[in-house]
């Protein structure tokens, strides 16, 4: 026969620390952020990426010149003391300008990110829960302008379009949707289907709060691993353009139109191109992590 323990419930929560009694369930954003945090490579973009938005908001306190100050005489001078990234051909302190770049470069990636994301979901979103005609036509829409060589259709459009600041954006945004639409339409064809959105109907629930309060917050996962890799996308699109001469203009400094600018020194003067090729790299590589990150983290299919 089994013997009894002699110890009272008071000493049994104290000899166990009392824990069983106390546990609680883990939320699922807990759970997002525990698994995030396993992936020291997206870790470290986060923080990169923290440093720079912190670095975008503080430019005017962190720049040390403006950037539009030129020194003739100080042209194409060497990374220095004084001019810590060097100087470019017009004698304007390098460093000063990829810091105020990188307010242009990051707002541009995050709000044609958004748009894109916008644009994509709501499309995607009507497609895939309506089905029938709506789809066809959305779908057909969408295969149109995913046949459009993407970068030929930016140069076409910004060309003919200001060269403002916005219109860069709204143009990226406007032409980088297609891929998620397809994407946020096949989670709808898939979850339209499940149990809950059938209980949802029968309780009389409209198609708005169906899509937007039902389907939608299950479905965001992939698009918010989607949106993370756009703005990375979006950063090295608008560096195409300014490379090009097509995006944000001078005097306004974006860390495409630096490397431009640095494109004709190259043999003089390689830090000009170096400094902000080097932000963009580490920019949009950080950007990528971050997405594999969340993608890990928000996969329901990954034990822990």
């Amino acid at each position: 026969m089994a013997a009894v323990s002699n110890q009272a419930p008071g000493q049994l929560d104290q000899n166990f620390g009392g824990d069983a009694l106390t546990l609680k369930p883990e939320s699922y954003m807990s759970m997002v952020w525990r698994r995030f945090r396993r992936h020291k490579l997206a870790m470290a973009g986060l923080c990169f990426l923290l440093l720079m938005y912190l670095v975008a908001v503080f430019a005017p306190y962190i720049a040390t010149q403006s950037y539009r100050h030129t020194d003739p005489p100080n042209r194409l001078q060497a990374p220095s003391q004084e001019h810590w990234m060097g100087t470019d051909n017009i004698g304007r302190d390098l460093f000063s300008r990829v810091i105020w770049g990188s307010r242009i470069s990051l707002s541009v990636g995050f709000v044609a990110a958004g748009v894109a994301v916008l644009l994509g979901t709501v499309i995607g979103a009507l497609a895939g829960y309506f089905g029938g005609a709506i789809d066809n036509i959305l779908m057909r829409f969408t295969e149109i302008v995913m046949s459009f060589p993407t970068f030929f259709l930016l140069i076409t459009i910004v060309s003919i379009v200001e060269r403002s600041i916005f219109n860069i954006m709204l143009v990226i945004g406007l032409t980088s949707w297609p891929g998620l639409a397809r994407m946020v339409r096949g989670q709808f064809l898939s979850l339209r289907e499940q149990e809950f959105v059938l209980a949802a109907r029968a309780l009389g629930a409209s198609n708005a709060r169906i899509i937007f309060r039902h389907i939608l917050p299950n479905a965001m996962a992939p698009v918010i691993v989607s949106a993370t890799l756009r703005i990375g996308g979006a950063i090295l699109t608008e560096s195409g353009l300014s490379f090009l001469g097509l995006g944000v203009q001078e005097p306004f400094p974006s860390w495409g139109n630096i490397i431009n600018t640095g494109r004709t020194f190259l043999r003089q003067a390689p830090w000009i191109t170096a400094f902000p090729g080097i932000f963009i790299f580490l920019t949009v590589l950080s950007f990528n992590y971050v997405g594999d990150g969340l993608r890990d983290a928000l996969d329901p299919r990954l034990k822990d």
